[in-house]
């Protein structure tokens, strides 16, 4: 058979799935310009490639021809979606810009760099009259996004939306393994300047599409190095792709909140900085197009009703179209709820436009792989009822057909109907502005007087990048505030029945000149009150598995003041706004001892550091010096430099204030402790968090596996803390030590070498993943702490410390019903004279996650008895009534000695039968010492989901453990958290500050 017969055959069998009739009259039609040429070569292979008709559809089963702009074949050496062929980010922006080289109709812009230092870009295809109006169709946009600026006139934005042009944002491969997109969108573009079908001129003269082809650059790399060693050694395991980027894997999809990683924020910022209309994700892990745009409940409550209809619409549109064209498997309802807005596509959500997100299904490298489904992949649904195949051949080509077609049925839908969803995207904006006077609340209100005032600049940073406005008053003002409703009563007390049924009386409150205002009259108030008011997730919604963290009050997390306030009067304030958002400080008063007050500021660690020569105490009791109160853990400081202390003070937001004479309260050293930082080669994920705000904090530390901590003879001597954050993915204590089976396979290498030149980036290296601590590592670790160091552990890591040897005294129980899902929950101080314990309050807000339950005792080897719930002191069956005695007939009665009792934060006391030969009992000195509990039940969720919260609650949260002459610190919750949790940091800070003195105001146990 010739070529060109072969060519023509493939291409009958594929043009059966074009019918123009399924589309309405008027409808355009998805279907190839006759009268413009096929690069038959090019289409020769696409069908090649495409494993079954139905994985393709006539908007992809062809190419058009050009005699001017290069196919994606020019880099690639093959067509998009080719198996074996998977392009570095650097070769798809090599294309792009040969694309923009050859057609005026695409530009390519740089957006920024990643933690390595590598580009971002953001290509524009459209017409090129639209591309040569950019700034004109901005200006136009600008004006949709903030109503205030043409009066909340609808009449003129009616006008705007007929002139305007709408920008379509499509993102691909912020997950790294996910691999396809950046080929599908290389070829998508090359379709959007050339095609001269109807469908797609429709498309390229009617909107401007922009495409960023790969958001976690770092990570794509290193995909493509793992991919590469595969092909070279077929035969092998190939390693898991355990760095995505410099800090964090698949959480990189949950940081549109915080805003703490780079790509997040060049996206952000290229978002509102287009004024676009959509931002449609591309991910990869369901059969074959799952557009859970649509999704499940509940959904985010922030968002604008208008949104969710353009959910619905968009969704069912997409599927409709993709049914029609004999594309099985796509649907659009699932099991993803849209509540957290954490997610990258949720940053067009909740800055009025619209969240999209597609998963398709890759096969992880360019294989062309038989694929078989779970049951419930395949099964018909009243949601899906055009399934995917139980089994099938499946290419990357077939995903790329699956990408671009749903991205070309939307973007021509969406052009389509571009006037209604521009005049949406206005009243979505104009409703954000209306939102004081409508549901409220009116403002947010951060005082001026917060003893932790570099915290709640850290807190309106991020607002800042979010592109909130943030103003500040110039002279004090007084608000009423919302009455906290009170519930009712099971049963109506008639005594003073008319008191009580009275209305509560408002109250007020005044904040100081210089409080920090954010206004809920502004086009991005959303997520402004989406990240700063509290959430509820009900234990009886009928979602049952929420997709992530139900609960991220900022306020709260940061450990700042923040008011709902819902007086229209807070509006009336004299303010003024600002851009650049700086904690006061610097260096007051006269004398040669400096302090500074401690209120659990994290800039304090970085103070100590940066300044390491001077001489830092933490003052161990309270004490008043110039009519001043300083806490307990004041920075006391001798023998400094007092120009380099301000400027530092000054830099950090920290207020100095020069004493006369030091303090009479005992002190003791504040260190700059040499720190090690360990991981597994298990999973890098969470503790990436830790290492991001060490990073950002300026704490210095070695960075090291569980392999390494194996290696070295004397920990001791090398490091003072050493730092084992929460592990994540199969963290049993077992895999911690043992790491990955052995006894079969290859090594897993991770390590730079001429086939993988981008694999180690500025992180960690092995020969072989596999090997975990060892009992070797195990009896190291242990050593390090009975000479001295200590040992801070979290979550998983605090499980793997209890059950390993570590501690004395503390147990971990699994919950029985227990279901807290990524919440904000109430801590309570229970020794605030511990160091780990200064600068906090007596409440505390912590974020869990299911933490582990501990319980302590005071015998070795003994479990501690866990509470579920009120403890029960009821007495035995007999005569008289609870409080009056039971007797035993023909004998006296006998006082029986009194019951103990405890807490369920403490251990059961020691009795007297336990003291008798007591060899297992421990002596009080080495005995835990809880330093925060979780809260009473009543008390305990502050937002998110807690489900049988009495299992934890009044449990110990954090807890230092004597061991030798060293530590072992336990949390039970999460103190660094995807740059959420800045008002926990301290905690881990103070630990490594005062290592050396952990035992400071301990007050021992009688018995």
């Amino acid at each position: 058979m010739n070529r060109r017969a072969g060519l023509g055959l493939v291409t009958s069998l594929f043009a059966i799935l074009v019918v123009p009739a399924l589309w309405a009259d008027g409808e355009t039609s998805p279907a190839r310009d006759p009268k413009q040429p096929v690069d038959e070569a090019y289409t020769a292979k696409i069908q090649k490639y495409t494993t079954a008709p139905y994985f393709t559809s006539p908007l992809v089963n062809y190419l058009p021809a050009s005699k001017n702009v290069p196919t994606p074949e020019a880099v690639l050496g093959d067509v998009a979606g080719a198996p074996g062929i998977r392009p570095y980010a650097e070769d798809v922006y090599k294309y792009m810009r040969l694309l923009e080289k050859a057609s005026p109709r695409v530009r390519v812009f740089s957006i920024g760099t990643t933690e390595e230092g590598r580009e971002m870009i953001a290509v524009a295809v459209s017409s090129a009259d639209n591309l040569k109006n950019l700034e004109e169709n901005r200006t136009r946009l600008a004006k949709l996004a903030d109503p205030r600026t043409i009066k909340l006139d609808d009449a003129e934005a009616d006008k705007l939306v007929a002139q305007a042009v709408p920008i379509y944002y499509i993102t691909g491969t912020i997950h790294s393994p996910e691999t396809g997109a950046p080929t599908a969108l290389m070829e998508l573009a090359y379709r959007l300047a050339v095609d001269e079908s109807p469908y797609i001129r429709e498309i390229r003269d009617g909107m401007i599409t922009l495409i960023t082809p790969a958001v976690e650059v770092d990570g794509r790399d290193r995909m493509v190095d793992l991919y590469k060693w595969h092909l070279a050694h077929p035969k092998d395991f190939y390693p898991p792709l355990i760095y995505w980027g410099k800090y964090v894997a698949h959480d990189n999809n949950r940081d549109a909140m915080g805003v703490t990683l780079k790509l997040t924020e060049n996206v952000l910022n290229t978002y509102i900085c287009w004024k676009a209309q959509v931002l449609h994700d591309l991910h990869e892990s369901v059969p074959y197009l799952y557009d859970n745009t649509v999704g499940d409940g509940p959904y985010n409550a922030w968002v604008d009703p208008i949104l969710a209809d353009e959910w619905q619409m968009i969704g069912a549109r997409n599927v409709a179209d993709m049914t029609k064209l004999g594309m099985p498997g796509v649907f659009t309802h699932g099991d993803f709820d849209t509540w957290s807005p954490g997610y990258l596509m949720f940053i067009a959500a909740m800055h009025n436009g619209i969240s999209r997100l597609y998963e398709t299904f890759g096969n992880g490298g360019a294989d062309t792989q038989e694929r078989t489904l779970d049951p419930e992949d395949y099964a018909r649904t009243w949601y899906r009822q055009n399934p995917p195949l139980p089994k099938t051949l499946w290419s990357q080509r077939d995903n790329n057909n699956y990408e671009q077609t749903g991205l070309l049925t939307s973007l021509h839908f969406f052009n389509e109907n571009k006037r209604l969803f521009l005049k949406n995207f206005y009243l979505k904006s104009k409703r954000s502005v209306l939102k004081p006077s409508a549901e409220g609340p009116a403002a947010y209100v951060l005082p001026a007087d917060d003893p932790r005032l570099s915290l709640q600049a850290e807190l309106l940073r991020v607002l800042r990048k979010q592109a909130v406005e943030i103003s500040r008053a110039k002279s004090a003002f007084t608000v009423s505030l919302p009455v906290k409703k009170e519930p009712k009563p099971k049963k109506k007390d008639t005594k003073d029945a008319a008191e009580k049924e009275a209305a509560p009386a408002p109250t007020t409150r005044e904040f100081p000149a210089g409080s920090y205002i954010i206004r809920m009259d502004q086009p991005y108030a959303r997520i402004a009150d989406a990240l700063l008011d509290h959430q509820y997730w009900s234990p009886d919604d009928p979602q049952k598995t929420p997709y992530d963290d139900t609960g991220w009050t900022f306020g709260e997390l940061f450990g700042v003041q923040v008011s709902r306030v819902t007086d229209l009067k807070v509006l009336d304030v004299s303010m003024e706004r600002v851009t650049e958002i700086h904690a006061p400080g610097g260096v007051k008063g006269e004398g040669a001892i400096f302090a500074i007050n401690n209120n659990a500021e994290p800039v304090l660690a970085t103070l100590r550091y940066k300044m390491k020569d001077a001489g830092m105490e933490a003052a161990e009791e309270p004490f008043e010096s110039g009519g001043k109160k300083f806490n307990r853990g004041t920075f006391v400081i001798r023998n400094a430099n007092r120009s380099e202390l301000d400027h530092a003070a000054a830099d950090l937001g920290l207020q100095v204030v020069a004493l006369a004479a030091a303090p009479s309260v005992k002190t003791h050293p504040v260190r700059a402790a040499r720190v090690a930082f360990v991981h597994t080669w298990l999973s890098t994920q969470t503790e990436g968090w830790w290492r991001l705000a060490l990073d950002n904090l300026g704490i210095p530390f070695d960075y090291m596996s569980t392999q390494a901590i194996a290696k070295i003879d004397d920990l001791r001597t090398k490091y003072d803390v050493i730092l084992f954050p929460p592990v994540g993915f199969a963290s049993s204590p077992a895999a911690i030590i043992n790491g990955i089976p052995m006894a079969w396979g290859n090594p897993l290498p991770w390590k730079n070498t001429p086939e993988t030149p981008n694999l180690v980036g500025k992180n960690d290296s092995t020969d072989d993943m596999r090997p975990g601590l060892g009992w070797d590592g195990l009896a190291k670790l242990q050593a390090f702490v009975q000479k001295g160091g200590v040992l801070l552990t979290a979550t998983d890591t605090s499980r793997f410390a209890t059950e390993t040897g570590f501690t004395t005294g503390v147990s971990t129980t699994s919950s029985q019903k227990l279901k807290i899902v990524g919440s904000v929950l109430g801590a309570r101080l229970v020794d605030g004279a511990s160091p780990i314990a200064y600068g906090y309050d007596e409440k505390v807000s912590v974020y869990c996650d299911n933490g582990p339950i501990f319980s302590l005792s005071s015998i070795a080897g003994a479990r501690g008895r866990r509470r579920l719930g009120p403890e029960s002191h009821s007495r035995p069956t007999g005569r008289g009534s609870v409080s009056d005695p039971d007797f035993t007939v023909g004998r006296s009665g006998v006082e029986a000695p009194e019951e103990p009792s405890w807490e369920a934060w403490e251990p059961p006391p020691v009795t007297d039968e336990q003291r008798r030969n007591g060899y297992r009992v421990i002596p009080p000195a080495n005995r835990p010492r809880v330093i925060f509990r979780y809260a009473d039940s009543k008390e305990l969720l502050i937002s998110g989901l807690v489900e049988g919260g009495d299992e934890i609650a009044q449990h110990p949260a954090v807890v230092d453990v004597p061991s030798g002459n060293g530590h072992v610190v336990l949390f039970s919750i999460n103190p660094v958290y995807r740059g959420e949790t800045h008002g926990t940091y301290s905690l881990v800070l103070n630990t490594i500050l005062n290592f050396d003195s952990l035992n400071a105001g301990r007050a021992l146990a009688d018995k």
